[in-house]
């Protein structure tokens, strides 16, 4: 069943590693400008099949996908897209703030130069502010553009990869446990960032922490042992869930 407000498309995804079948016949749709959360215990594959969705996976020799993911109805596995212009399209942020040994400046530059997508370095210096702007960073940033990103806390690293990730404008925004290397007051920054990106991007994230996945997300996808379990409306999915699985798991009897 194609549905028609679906950013992506998931069907009959199998992963394996290997001899390790990871993930197992997920179906999934997953909404336009909407906070997507991917939760389940350690080991379920929501970090597995979220880096199906930019063919992450393909960086790993023993991993192979099977099945059909589709972002705007296009099938990004199709033998002539290109990973690199794909990941352009489909950015991601990781779990441990990973900035370049650069600048501030020259990290979100990075992605618009390699894509050509700047005419010149006015055009290059709009891009880097407005990434900055989207990810709530300019106004600590602006005036130590030059100064190394390592240089920043762990809470505004992670905005930078945020910055880093916008500035190719995607249309998708994955988060692998984005918060999960920092402290309170970052997490519940990034958490209210995550919440103005929605207007602009796709964003799908995993977390370990199922009050995150209440507070941020509008659609729930519980894994479970590699099986995509249920999938719904994240307020139904924490008060109501069909699966005994789910239940078990949300009441802390799993995981």
């Amino acid at each position: 069943m194609q549905n028609d407000t679906a950013k992506i498309t998931a069907r009959g995804v199998q992963v394996y590693y290997g001899d390790t079948h990871a993930i197992k016949d997920v179906d999934v749709d997953i909404a336009a400008n909407t906070v997507t959360a991917f939760i389940g215990p350690s080991g379920c594959g929501k970090s597995t099949f979220l880096r199906c969705i930019n063919r992450m996976n393909d960086t790993i020799p023993v991993a192979r996908v099977e099945g059909d993911i589709r972002i705007d109805g296009e099938d990004i596995y199709d033998k002539r897209v290109d990973p690199v212009q794909l990941r352009a399209k489909v950015g991601m942020v990781f779990q441990k703030p990973n900035p370049f040994p650069k600048s501030i400046y020259d990290n979100v530059a990075y992605g618009p130069r390699i894509h050509g997508l700047s005419k010149d370095k006015a055009d290059l210096d709009g891009i880097v502010e407005n990434a900055l702007r989207r990810a709530a960073l300019w106004d600590e940033a602006k005036d130590r553009l030059d100064a190394p990103g390592t240089g920043l806390s762990g809470g505004q690293q992670q905005r930078l990869c945020i910055a880093r990730a916008v500035a190719t404008s995607p249309e998708v925004l994955l988060m692998d446990e984005p918060c999960s290397a920092l402290d309170p007051i970052a997490t519940a920054q990034i958490e209210e960032l995550i919440d103005e990106l929605k207007q602009n991007y796709s964003v799908v994230i995993v977390t370990h922490s199922m009050q995150q996945a209440a507070r941020v997300s509008q659609k729930t996808a519980f894994f479970h042992l590699g099986n995509l379990v249920e999938y719904g409306e994240t307020s139904r999915i924490f008060t109501s869930p069909e699966d005994t699985r789910t239940e078990s798991y949300i009441s802390g009897r799993i995981g």
